[in-house]
């Protein structure tokens, strides 16, 4: 492990997943009361996830990051998990109200002809009310990741990842065209009862 490798799985240990568990209920708290939202949670990234991060190169050879725990913005990560699509942009508009965005970006495939990862992520300033007084804000990150996905694209990207990152072998050409096949289903069971709910509820 190098020093920033080491620093992060110190304050891993210390206070990280106590600030996750706070932005947590500050996320519950903001909203409360909004319909079709099944799940909030958030936690700290997982040490050995960020030492793998934290030596990755770019397309030239250099290290991505010249400075890993300032600059890897998903130490702390939030997750909203919604009903259907229409969900998705509005837990947006009003995390929005609350928080200026640093970046955010609907992620989905390159191609039209291509079936993956759909996703809302926003990079949002960390409270810091989340942050005990007793944590020095020079070792907290200064901001946080937040996604916003259907249950459908949840369970995808849950899946996809389990089974295409971490398997002992890469996955054939075959079995690529099989996870894209489950997305576009997730694709489609999204659509299909988004057109329902406007049919049904208007």
């Amino acid at each position: 492990m190098n020093d920033a490798t080491e620093e992060y799985a110190r304050r891993h240990k210390a206070f990280l997943q106590t600030i996750a568990n706070n932005l947590e209920g500050h996320l519950r708290g903001l909203l409360e009361g909004v319909p079709n939202v099944d799940r909030i949670s958030a936690r700290a990234k997982d040490p050995a996830r960020f030492a793998s991060k934290a030596v990755r190169h770019d397309g030239s050879g250099a290290p991505k990051y010249r400075a890993p725990l300032a600059e890897i913005q998903d130490q702390i990560g939030g997750r909203v998990i919604v009903f259907y699509i229409r969900d998705v942009m509005a837990v947006r508009d009003l995390i929005t109200r609350y928080f200026q965005p640093i970046e955010q970006q609907e992620l989905v495939p390159e191609s039209q002809w291509a079936f993956g990862y759909f996703g809302y992520h926003l990079v949002l300033p960390l409270p810091r009310d989340t942050v005990p007084e007793s944590v020095p804000v020079s070792e907290t990150p200064s901001f946080f990741e937040l996604q916003i996905k259907t249950l459908f694209q949840h369970a995808w990207s849950e899946a996809n990842h389990d089974l295409g990152y971490k398997a002992r072998t890469p996955p054939s050409l075959d079995q690529q065209r099989r996870f894209a096949y489950a997305a576009a289903q997730a694709w489609g069971a999204d659509r299909i009862f988004e057109e329902l709910r406007s049919e049904l509820n208007g």
